[in-house]
């Protein structure tokens, strides 16, 4: 293997580096930031992650020869960790040994990328010809250097929408057998899935027994078997309820339904099930099938109108190596699947985003991909499957609204259970808001004036049927005429030149009047939103929205006398409508049902508009800011208590259902946990279960309150940052509760840090997905990361990588009117403790995931309430100290010191 002999150019905050052409010269050399830049203006360079790099040079127009790029053609559906040393590792390379030696490195991996393609062995070389013809003709800076090297095969390679396998329709699946798992059973199959040499962990057995309670048969209609079983981490309760549920599908051949609240856990259970469970069939079938909003998954219509012209520049060279990807993907995800998280941040634009279904416009049997639709092949193979793994909205959604009665989960367990209110306070949510409204509009009217895209109405998704039925028609015009009524392109614009044009622009711009005008924060919060209770509204305001309310009525009367249309087509089908056809009926009814339920929510929403309040209900006016700019503006509504919907929709129909969390309680008392588990809505009282963690934590773990760092403080709060990170040397996570202060930090950390070889990342500051940036810190003991709530929960970094969790402050909640009314309901600043109190167990929870860990966890706050040192498990020490003392502390620990040298004279609190 020869490295590619071409100029490469590596950019941290420690400094540039430049290794030039000739590579027997002089080597690499440290240069400017300004020289770097005119290098990289001047020519194409050898980098790697262009996005990033432009960040680190402050030149946003950087381009050159990108590594990511290249892999991406290469190795489509293959992972890598984006950064120098995750490349060398991904291609058998030296690891870097520093900064200075990145330019080396890419030299080197450019050349085995392009070797590759000439080796006859590459396993993805069908398909990489064509697309390269296609990319040739984009100027994509990779190809002149392909080009010579991927020779023409001798016969035409398939196009990718030819290779795609399609689904087969599968027999609607019986009902499962009604069966008991004895206790014995359940330990057996416990001990295969361990392993019979694996140590027997008594918690692991017991939580296992506790969770096959949840899969005895049901004894009455609408009373589930629920379990609320609480499992510290290290009990192995993945493993711990797998047993009975792949025992229990193996008996009764049913369904079980495994929700997770992030896309982390999601990966690793998929991984622990091949311990249960075949990657196939007999048949060819897959037992375990992982399920996601279809937003999720890649629209191979969507695609196909990107690669013939609906992308153009930098989001055509993006279309071409999604193409590459779909071909060698397992099941088409591209939020959180086998897509390079890294790819679509590559090109600066929402490519990967249009690449989806998100505005809900599928044709299904009419697409024709449909045959082949990665969504649709998910979902049949789940009504099959023995597991689904999904998330908890995605339950939700399919339990409310599923287009098969008969593939609604039965039998579920909710991992990550503290989550399950807050994902069933978003599903049960409504929100009449411009960004919404116009989407509505969209999806009736089709594109119009000079949009671009495949964006079709309702007239086009549904031409046959106008043309055979005439009331179906009529429907369909009258639906379109309606929904000239929502906001239209350029509608926030017009609100801000008091131009609002129709009733909902109208009832938009009245709400942007009344929040600005009861705003009292003075300016102070400029980058955030502003909201304001629906209450006390004017005879003005009130009038407008009963105008905006008749015209949702509108609308909504002609999409259910078109889905009358629709059924009556079923159930009396005319002899032109083939299987394909009922499906495409089958799924617009689908969509006119939910389409209809958001408007009637939308109009009850109004309608109590200047009346009285609804006790069950919190409603508020808001204007949506990023960085100090207005993005929307709507009318929102939450439940009280959303756990009361997802009881009746979620639990009543149920059998079983597991909520597990290792968080799921507050301190001693389950009341809590049990009301916010809804089954006081159904009046079932839930089996409790609690299983304590195996760590010694007395022995593993420290938590450090800092009480000389001055609230409010940046400066301060920087240095504290900086030198807890120096001290441990890096493999710290840093938690924040404000982006604005997040990038404060960083900002003046930062480039100390890597000067001294501690790579710092941020979320709001990197140009890299969240899931990318965890996988970065990971492969690096020495790197650390800043970031906000999406960090707190779901990472799962074991080992030597981290060993300090920092907070800047504790979490206290933000007072928004939804919080405040929840927290008058709920007993008060009790409501606010036991939310804090979850929050910092989720983010101790970071710290110790194995026996070998070990760490600090340290909180910045001069006065942390005694009342909150009970999230932290039973037996930690907890140390008031000053930031010295604590820099003291963790140093020794970096630096091997155990925790009997550790001066421990003053007792824990």
């Amino acid at each position: 293997m020869a490295a590619l002999p071409l100029p490469a150019l590596h950019a941290s905050h420690g400094g540039c580096w430049l290794r030039e052409q000739d590579l027997t010269g002089s080597g690499t050399r440290p240069i400017s930031k300004g020289d770097a830049v005119m290098a990289a203006a001047d020519t194409p360079l050898l980098i790697l992650n262009a996005p990033l790099l432009a960040t680190r040079l402050g030149y946003p127009d950087l381009s050159g020869l990108d590594l990511l790029e290249l892999y991406a053609f290469v190795h489509p559906a293959r992972f890598v960790v984006p950064t120098p040393k995750g490349l060398a590792h991904a291609l058998n390379l030296e690891e870097p040994q520093g900064d200075a030696d990145v330019p080396r490195l890419l030299q080197e991996a450019a050349g085995a990328l392009l070797d590759m393609c000439g080796n006859p062995e590459w396993p993805e070389r069908e398909g990489a010809w064509t697309a390269l013809q296609s990319l040739i003709r984009m100027r994509w800076p990779w190809a002149t250097l392909l080009t010579g090297r991927i020779q023409r095969p001798s016969q035409a390679e398939r196009w990718l929408f030819a290779r795609l396998p399609e689904w087969e329709e599968t027999p609607e699946a019986p009902q499962p057998r009604q069966v008991v798992l004895s206790e014995e059973e359940v330990l057996e199959r416990l001990t295969r899935l361990t392993g019979s040499t694996a140590e027997q962990r008594s918690g692991q057995r017991a939580y296992a027994v506790e969770a096959a309670n949840a899969f005895a048969p049901r004894e009455r209609a609408g009373r589930p078997h629920v379990l609320l079983a609480q499992a510290g981490t290290g009990i192995g309760k993945t493993l711990g309820y797998l047993a009975p549920t792949s025992l229990w599908t193996e008996k009764a051949g049913g369904t079980v339904w495994v929700s997770t609240y992030t896309k982390a856990l999601q990966r690793q259970l998929r991984q622990e099930s091949r311990r249960a469970w075949p990657e196939h069939r007999a048949d060819g079938t897959r037992p375990v099938v992982v399920r996601k909003g279809r937003e999720n998954y890649l629209c191979l219509l969507n695609l196909e109108d990107a690669l013939q012209g609906g992308f153009s520049g930098r989001a055509a060279v993006l279309a071409q190596l999604v193409a590459r990807w779909a071909a060698y993907s397992r099941d088409g995800d591209m939020i959180g699947g086998d897509l390079p998280g890294w790819l679509g941040t590559l090109f600066r634009q929402r490519g990967i985003a249009a690449l989806t279904d998100r505005r809900g416009e599928c044709v299904y049997a009419g697409c024709p991909h449909y045959r082949k639709c990665f969504i649709e092949r998910a979902a049949r193979a789940s009504v099959g499957a023995d597991l689904v793994i999904g998330n908890h909205a995605l339950v939700m959604v399919n339990a409310a609204r599923g287009r098969d009665p008969a593939s609604r989960p039965t039998r579920i367990v909710f991992d990550e259970g503290h989550h399950v209110f807050d994902a069933a306070d978003s599903t049960f949510a409504a929100a009449l808001s411009g960004a919404e409204a116009i989407e509505l509009r969209r999806w009736v009217i089709g594109p119009e004036k000079a949009s671009k895209g495949r964006r079709r109405g309702l007239s086009a998704r549904l031409a046959d049927i106008a043309s055979y039925d005439e009331a179906g028609a009529q429907a369909i015009t009258a639906a379109r005429a309606a929904a000239e009524a929502l906001p239209g392109d350029g509608w926030m614009q017009r609100i801000l030149e008091n131009a609002a044009s129709g009733p909902l622009e109208e009832l938009l711009a009245a709400v942007r009047a009344t929040v600005y005008a009861r705003d009292e924060s003075g300016g102070q919060e400029a980058g955030y939103g502003l909201e304001t209770e629906a209450a006390g509204l004017d005879g003005a305001f009130v009038e407008i929205a009963q105008a905006a309310r008749m015209a949702l009525a509108e609308l909504r009367q002609p999409l259910i006398r078109l889905g009358m249309r629709l059924e009556a087509l079923l159930e009396e089908p005319p002899d032109w409508l083939d299987g394909p056809g009922r499906a495409r009926i089958e799924g617009a009814r689908h969509s006119l049902t939910w389409r209809v339920e958001t408007l009637a929510a939308w109009e009850s929403l109004l309608d109590r508009l200047g009346g009285p309040a609804d006790p069950e209900y919190v409603d508020w006016l808001a204007v949506d800011r990023s960085e100090a700019r207005e993005f929307d503006i709507g009318i929102h509504r939450r439940w009280l208590d959303p756990m009361k919907p997802f009881a009746k929709v979620v639990l009543e129909p149920a059998h079983g259902v597991v909520m597990t969390s290792a968080t799921l309680r507050d301190g001693e008392d389950w009341t809590k946990a049990i009301a916010r588990s809804g089954t006081p809505t159904i009046d079932v009282a839930p089996r409790l279960s609690i299983h304590q963690s195996p760590f010694d934590y007395a022995s593993q773990a420290e938590v450090l309150i800092v009480t000389d760092v001055p609230k409010g403080d940046i400066p301060a709060l920087s240095a504290a940052f900086g030198r807890l990170i120096e001290a441990s040397g890096g493999g710290a996570l840093g938690l924040f509760t404000a982006i604005r202060r997040l990038r404060a930090v960083h900002g003046r950390i930062a480039d100390r840090l890597a000067r001294g070889g501690l790579p710092l990342y941020a979320q709001h500051v990197d140009p890299i997905d969240t899931g990318t940036l965890v996988d970065i810190f990971r492969d690096d003991p020495a790197a650390s990361l800043l970031g906000t709530d999406a960090l707190r929960d779901g990472v799962d970094v074991p080992g030597h990588s981290l060993r300090l969790v920092v907070m800047e402050q504790v979490p206290w909640p933000r007072p928004t009117i939804l919080h405040r009314a929840r927290r008058l309901a709920n007993g008060g600043s009790a409501y606010d403790d036991t939310l804090i109190r979850a929050k910092l167990a989720q983010a101790f929870g970071r710290l110790i995931r194995s026996r070998d860990d070990h760490g600090h966890f340290v909180v910045l706050s001069p006065a942390f309430p005694s009342r909150l040192l009970s999230a932290f498990p039973a037996g930690t020490p907890i140390r008031r100290v000053s930031l010295d003392e604590a820099l003291q502390r963790v140093a020794d620990h970096a630096s091997g010191a155990t925790a009997e040298t550790i001066e421990a004279s003053d007792p824990p609190n």
